[in-house]
Protein backbone atom coordinates (compact mmCIF):
# COMPACT_ATOMS: atom_id res chain seq x y z
CA UNK A 1 0.00 0.00 0.00
CA UNK A 2 1.70 3.49 -1.03
CA UNK A 3 1.12 6.64 1.29
CA UNK A 4 1.94 9.95 0.09
CA UNK A 5 4.37 11.76 1.98
CA UNK A 6 1.94 14.46 2.69
CA UNK A 7 -0.59 11.90 4.22
CA UNK A 8 2.59 10.24 6.30
CA UNK A 9 3.77 14.22 7.14
CA UNK A 10 0.12 14.61 8.50
CA UNK A 11 -0.28 11.36 10.38
CA UNK A 12 2.94 12.03 12.29
CA UNK A 13 2.37 15.78 13.22
CA UNK A 14 -1.35 14.43 15.05
CA UNK A 15 0.51 11.94 16.66
CA UNK A 16 2.87 14.21 18.23
CA UNK A 17 0.05 16.75 18.88
CA UNK A 18 -1.59 13.83 20.80
CA UNK A 19 1.85 13.26 22.77
CA UNK A 20 2.32 16.63 23.97
CA UNK A 21 -1.60 16.92 24.66
CA UNK A 22 -1.83 13.77 26.73
CA UNK A 23 1.34 15.04 28.75
CA UNK A 24 -0.13 17.69 31.00
CA UNK A 25 -2.71 15.04 31.68
CA UNK A 26 -0.55 11.61 32.28
CA UNK A 27 1.88 13.84 35.03
CA UNK A 28 5.07 13.98 35.09
CA UNK A 29 8.23 16.44 35.85
CA UNK A 30 8.02 17.44 31.89
CA UNK A 31 5.51 20.31 32.67
CA UNK A 32 4.70 22.37 35.39
CA UNK A 33 1.64 24.94 36.01
CA UNK A 34 0.34 24.40 32.15
CA UNK A 35 1.48 26.67 29.50
CA UNK A 36 -1.65 28.32 30.21
CA UNK A 37 -0.79 29.30 34.32
CA UNK A 38 2.72 30.02 33.77
CA UNK A 39 1.89 32.68 31.10
CA UNK A 40 -0.95 34.13 32.88
CA UNK A 41 1.60 34.64 36.25
CA UNK A 42 4.28 36.07 34.52
CA UNK A 43 2.15 38.71 32.47
CA UNK A 44 0.43 39.61 36.17
CA UNK A 45 3.46 39.77 38.02
CA UNK A 46 4.90 42.61 36.03
CA UNK A 47 1.59 44.69 37.57
CA UNK A 48 3.20 44.08 40.55
CA UNK A 49 6.27 46.44 39.51
CA UNK A 50 6.84 49.94 41.02
CA UNK A 51 6.44 53.30 38.42
CA UNK A 52 10.19 52.74 37.77
CA UNK A 53 10.14 49.58 36.16
CA UNK A 54 6.98 48.84 34.97
CA UNK A 55 6.59 51.17 31.75
CA UNK A 56 9.86 48.84 30.33
CA UNK A 57 8.04 45.56 31.54
CA UNK A 58 4.99 46.34 30.04
CA UNK A 59 6.24 47.28 26.84
CA UNK A 60 7.80 44.16 27.07
CA UNK A 61 4.84 42.34 28.15
CA UNK A 62 4.29 39.30 25.39
CA UNK A 63 7.78 38.57 25.66
CA UNK A 64 7.86 37.48 28.94
CA UNK A 65 3.91 36.13 28.46
CA UNK A 66 5.19 33.94 25.57
CA UNK A 67 8.59 32.90 27.09
CA UNK A 68 7.07 32.00 30.50
CA UNK A 69 7.35 28.56 28.88
CA UNK A 70 10.83 28.68 27.61
CA UNK A 71 11.91 26.18 30.54
CA UNK A 72 9.76 23.59 29.83
CA UNK A 73 10.63 23.78 26.09
CA UNK A 74 14.28 23.10 26.38
CA UNK A 75 13.49 19.70 28.80
CA UNK A 76 13.98 18.15 25.41
CA UNK A 77 17.34 19.50 24.67
CA UNK A 78 19.22 18.74 27.87
CA UNK A 79 19.47 16.93 31.02
CA UNK A 80 20.87 19.50 33.36
CA UNK A 81 17.39 21.56 32.59
CA UNK A 82 14.81 19.09 34.51
CA UNK A 83 16.14 19.45 38.09
CA UNK A 84 15.93 23.46 38.15
CA UNK A 85 12.24 23.09 38.09
CA UNK A 86 11.34 20.76 41.27
CA UNK A 87 12.70 19.41 44.76
CA UNK A 88 11.75 16.36 46.04
CA UNK A 89 12.53 17.32 49.46
CA UNK A 90 10.95 14.10 51.22
CA UNK A 91 13.80 12.58 49.79
CA UNK A 92 15.84 13.37 52.57
CA UNK A 93 13.56 12.93 55.73
CA UNK A 94 9.70 12.83 56.81
CA UNK A 95 7.19 15.49 56.58
CA UNK A 96 8.58 19.02 57.64
CA UNK A 97 11.59 17.50 59.37
CA UNK A 98 13.27 16.96 55.89
CA UNK A 99 13.41 20.68 55.72
CA UNK A 100 15.74 20.29 58.89
CA UNK A 101 17.85 17.43 57.15
CA UNK A 102 18.39 20.18 54.35
CA UNK A 103 20.97 22.85 54.43
CA UNK A 104 19.88 26.00 52.88
CA UNK A 105 23.05 27.00 51.49
CA UNK A 106 24.74 24.89 48.54
CA UNK A 107 27.75 24.37 49.14
CA UNK A 108 27.09 22.90 52.24
CA UNK A 109 24.14 20.95 50.91
CA UNK A 110 26.78 19.51 48.40
CA UNK A 111 29.25 18.43 51.23
CA UNK A 112 26.28 16.69 53.09
CA UNK A 113 24.56 14.95 49.87
CA UNK A 114 26.30 15.24 46.62
CA UNK A 115 26.02 17.18 43.38
CA UNK A 116 24.93 14.12 42.09
CA UNK A 117 22.60 13.27 44.97
CA UNK A 118 21.17 16.80 44.98
CA UNK A 119 20.38 16.83 40.90
CA UNK A 120 19.13 13.25 41.18
CA UNK A 121 16.29 14.64 43.08
CA UNK A 122 15.73 18.44 42.39
CA UNK A 123 17.79 21.91 43.07
CA UNK A 124 14.84 24.35 42.03
CA UNK A 125 14.98 26.77 45.31
CA UNK A 126 19.30 27.04 44.63
CA UNK A 127 18.28 27.28 40.86
CA UNK A 128 15.91 29.97 41.81
CA UNK A 129 19.09 31.94 43.63
CA UNK A 130 20.82 31.32 40.32
CA UNK A 131 18.96 32.92 38.26
CA UNK A 132 18.60 36.45 40.93
CA UNK A 133 22.46 36.67 40.61
CA UNK A 134 22.34 36.36 36.31
CA UNK A 135 19.10 38.78 36.49
CA UNK A 136 20.56 41.34 38.59
CA UNK A 137 24.11 41.05 36.49
CA UNK A 138 21.51 42.29 33.58
CA UNK A 139 20.35 44.72 35.07
CA UNK A 140 23.75 46.49 36.05
CA UNK A 141 25.02 45.85 32.60
CA UNK A 142 21.64 47.61 31.45
CA UNK A 143 21.06 44.33 28.68
CA UNK A 144 17.82 44.09 27.14
CA UNK A 145 18.13 40.69 26.33
CA UNK A 146 19.19 39.65 28.63
CA UNK A 147 16.71 40.93 31.48
CA UNK A 148 14.12 40.06 29.67
CA UNK A 149 15.35 36.36 29.02
CA UNK A 150 16.08 36.19 32.74
CA UNK A 151 13.04 38.03 34.02
CA UNK A 152 10.88 35.39 32.08
CA UNK A 153 13.06 32.18 33.04
CA UNK A 154 12.90 32.86 36.52
CA UNK A 155 9.48 33.70 36.57
CA UNK A 156 8.83 30.23 35.25
CA UNK A 157 11.02 29.12 38.35
CA UNK A 158 9.53 30.39 41.19
CA UNK A 159 5.92 29.11 39.77
CA UNK A 160 6.91 26.06 39.72
CA UNK A 161 8.45 25.85 43.39
CA UNK A 162 4.71 27.06 44.27
CA UNK A 163 3.41 24.01 43.06
CA UNK A 164 2.92 21.17 46.30
CA UNK A 165 3.48 18.23 43.73
CA UNK A 166 6.87 19.98 42.59
CA UNK A 167 8.04 19.04 46.14
CA UNK A 168 7.22 15.31 46.34
CA UNK A 169 8.73 12.31 45.03
CA UNK A 170 4.95 11.31 45.09
CA UNK A 171 4.92 14.08 42.22
CA UNK A 172 2.46 12.30 39.85
CA UNK A 173 0.93 9.77 42.46
CA UNK A 174 2.27 6.85 41.51
CA UNK A 175 2.73 5.85 45.02
CA UNK A 176 -0.70 6.49 46.05
CA UNK A 177 -2.73 5.05 43.33
CA UNK A 178 -2.72 8.51 41.26
CA UNK A 179 -1.59 8.68 38.33
CA UNK A 180 -2.53 11.99 36.54
CA UNK A 181 -2.91 14.03 39.22
CA UNK A 182 0.22 16.27 38.83
CA UNK A 183 -1.19 17.86 35.04
CA UNK A 184 -4.89 17.83 36.67
CA UNK A 185 -4.23 20.08 39.42
CA UNK A 186 -1.16 22.41 37.90
CA UNK A 187 -3.15 22.73 34.46
CA UNK A 188 -6.29 21.26 34.49
CA UNK A 189 -7.84 23.63 37.16
CA UNK A 190 -6.40 27.04 36.79
CA UNK A 191 -7.46 26.38 32.73
CA UNK A 192 -10.95 26.20 34.15
CA UNK A 193 -11.42 27.79 37.48
CA UNK A 194 -9.05 31.28 37.28
CA UNK A 195 -10.58 33.47 35.25
CA UNK A 196 -12.57 34.02 38.39
CA UNK A 197 -9.48 34.28 40.58
CA UNK A 198 -8.64 37.14 42.62
CA UNK A 199 -5.37 38.68 41.71
CA UNK A 200 -5.11 41.80 43.82
CA UNK A 201 -1.95 40.92 45.16
CA UNK A 202 -0.56 43.97 45.92
CA UNK A 203 3.10 45.71 45.16
CA UNK A 204 6.69 44.09 44.95
CA UNK A 205 8.17 44.29 47.83
CA UNK A 206 12.18 43.99 48.86
CA UNK A 207 13.31 40.59 49.42
CA UNK A 208 16.27 40.73 52.12
CA UNK A 209 17.36 37.20 51.90
CA UNK A 210 15.96 35.39 48.04
CA UNK A 211 17.34 31.72 48.68
CA UNK A 212 16.00 32.16 52.34
CA UNK A 213 12.50 33.64 50.59
CA UNK A 214 12.96 30.67 47.89
CA UNK A 215 13.19 28.17 50.75
CA UNK A 216 10.46 29.48 52.47
CA UNK A 217 7.84 28.83 49.69
CA UNK A 218 9.47 25.55 49.07
CA UNK A 219 8.08 24.97 52.38
CA UNK A 220 4.79 25.97 51.81
CA UNK A 221 4.08 24.11 48.91
CA UNK A 222 5.20 21.16 50.65
CA UNK A 223 2.82 21.94 53.75
CA UNK A 224 0.30 21.85 50.80
CA UNK A 225 1.43 17.94 49.86
CA UNK A 226 -0.98 15.65 51.71
CA UNK A 227 -3.97 17.98 51.08
CA UNK A 228 -4.01 17.52 47.26
CA UNK A 229 -3.64 13.68 47.08
CA UNK A 230 -5.46 13.01 50.22
CA UNK A 231 -8.80 15.36 49.03
CA UNK A 232 -8.09 13.57 45.64
CA UNK A 233 -7.87 10.31 46.79
CA UNK A 234 -10.91 10.76 49.19
CA UNK A 235 -12.99 12.36 46.41
CA UNK A 236 -12.02 9.82 43.43
CA UNK A 237 -12.98 6.96 46.18
CA UNK A 238 -17.16 8.32 46.11
CA UNK A 239 -17.36 9.34 42.69
CA UNK A 240 -18.85 7.60 39.97
CA UNK A 241 -16.21 6.44 38.07
CA UNK A 242 -17.86 6.99 34.72
CA UNK A 243 -18.53 10.16 35.64
CA UNK A 244 -14.42 10.92 36.96
CA UNK A 245 -13.44 11.50 32.71
CA UNK A 246 -14.76 13.43 29.77
CA UNK A 247 -13.79 14.03 26.40
CA UNK A 248 -13.10 16.98 25.34
CA UNK A 249 -12.03 18.62 22.03
CA UNK A 250 -8.77 20.46 21.87
CA UNK A 251 -8.04 22.09 18.69
CA UNK A 252 -8.48 19.04 16.15
CA UNK A 253 -8.23 16.70 18.39
CA UNK A 254 -10.49 14.66 20.93
CA UNK A 255 -9.10 14.06 24.31
CA UNK A 256 -9.80 12.86 27.06
CA UNK A 257 -9.47 15.13 30.21
CA UNK A 258 -11.16 15.04 33.86
CA UNK A 259 -14.63 15.77 33.67
CA UNK A 260 -15.84 19.37 34.63
CA UNK A 261 -17.87 18.07 37.44
CA UNK A 262 -15.23 16.16 39.02
CA UNK A 263 -12.83 19.09 38.68
CA UNK A 264 -15.24 21.36 40.01
CA UNK A 265 -15.92 18.73 43.34
CA UNK A 266 -11.86 18.50 43.74
CA UNK A 267 -11.11 22.37 43.04
CA UNK A 268 -14.60 22.94 46.06
CA UNK A 269 -12.82 20.90 48.37
CA UNK A 270 -9.05 22.37 48.27
CA UNK A 271 -10.63 25.52 49.35
CA UNK A 272 -8.78 28.35 47.31
CA UNK A 273 -5.63 26.25 47.22
CA UNK A 274 -4.79 26.94 43.90
CA UNK A 275 -5.86 30.16 43.72
CA UNK A 276 -3.59 31.05 46.80
CA UNK A 277 -0.66 29.07 45.21
CA UNK A 278 -0.99 31.68 41.91
CA UNK A 279 -1.02 34.57 44.06
CA UNK A 280 1.58 33.87 45.92
CA UNK A 281 3.71 33.05 42.71
CA UNK A 282 2.89 36.65 41.25
CA UNK A 283 4.03 38.41 44.00
CA UNK A 284 6.90 36.08 44.81
CA UNK A 285 7.99 36.77 41.24
CA UNK A 286 7.26 40.50 40.76
CA UNK A 287 8.96 41.01 44.06
CA UNK A 288 12.14 39.05 42.79
CA UNK A 289 12.54 41.42 39.75
CA UNK A 290 12.03 44.05 42.03
CA UNK A 291 14.53 42.88 44.32
CA UNK A 292 17.44 42.35 41.53
CA UNK A 293 16.45 45.94 40.04
CA UNK A 294 17.63 46.89 43.25
CA UNK A 295 20.59 45.43 44.26
CA UNK A 296 21.83 46.54 40.23
CA UNK A 297 21.91 49.59 41.55
CA UNK A 298 18.14 50.83 40.32
CA UNK A 299 19.00 51.43 36.65
CA UNK A 300 17.22 53.81 34.48
CA UNK A 301 15.17 51.28 32.24
CA UNK A 302 13.11 54.00 30.57
CA UNK A 303 16.55 54.65 28.45
CA UNK A 304 15.69 50.91 27.16
CA UNK A 305 12.54 51.46 25.40
CA UNK A 306 11.20 54.20 22.88
CA UNK A 307 7.84 51.91 21.66
CA UNK A 308 4.41 53.44 22.43
CA UNK A 309 1.81 51.51 23.39
CA UNK A 310 -1.14 51.43 20.67
CA UNK A 311 -4.86 52.26 22.17
CA UNK A 312 -5.58 49.06 22.37
CA UNK A 313 -2.57 48.09 24.58
CA UNK A 314 -3.36 50.84 27.17
CA UNK A 315 -6.83 49.24 27.62
CA UNK A 316 -5.55 46.22 28.44
CA UNK A 317 -3.07 47.32 30.39
CA UNK A 318 -5.66 48.92 32.47
CA UNK A 319 -7.34 46.04 32.49
CA UNK A 320 -4.69 43.93 33.80
CA UNK A 321 -3.40 46.60 36.45
CA UNK A 322 -7.34 46.28 37.54
CA UNK A 323 -6.74 42.78 38.03
CA UNK A 324 -3.69 43.02 39.83
CA UNK A 325 -3.95 46.10 41.90
CA UNK A 326 -7.65 47.46 42.27
CA UNK A 327 -9.12 50.32 41.52
CA UNK A 328 -7.08 52.34 44.32
CA UNK A 329 -4.11 50.42 42.72
CA UNK A 330 -3.83 52.30 39.05
CA UNK A 331 -5.81 56.07 40.56
CA UNK A 332 -3.58 58.71 39.32
CA UNK A 333 -1.20 56.49 37.59
CA UNK A 334 -1.87 56.34 34.26
CA UNK A 335 1.22 58.56 33.69
CA UNK A 336 3.83 56.43 35.80
CA UNK A 337 5.06 54.32 32.83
Amino acid sequence: MYFAPSMIKQTVIRFILVVLLLIPLSGNHLFSWGFFAHKRINRLAVFTLPPDMIGFYKRNLNYVTEHAVDPDKRRYVGKDEAPRHYIDIDHYGEGMAAFDEMPRKWSEAVQKYTEDTLNAYGIVPWHIDVMMHRLTKAFSDKDHDRILRYSSDMGHYIADAHVPLHTTENYNGAMTDQKGIHGFWESRLPELFSDNYDFLVGRAVYIDEPLDFAWDFVMVSHSAKDSVLDMERALNAEWPSDQKYAMENRGQTLMKVYSQEYSKEYHDRMNGMVERRMRAAIHAIGSMWYTCWINAGQPDLSQMYDKELSAEEQEEMIELELQIKGADGIKGRQHDD
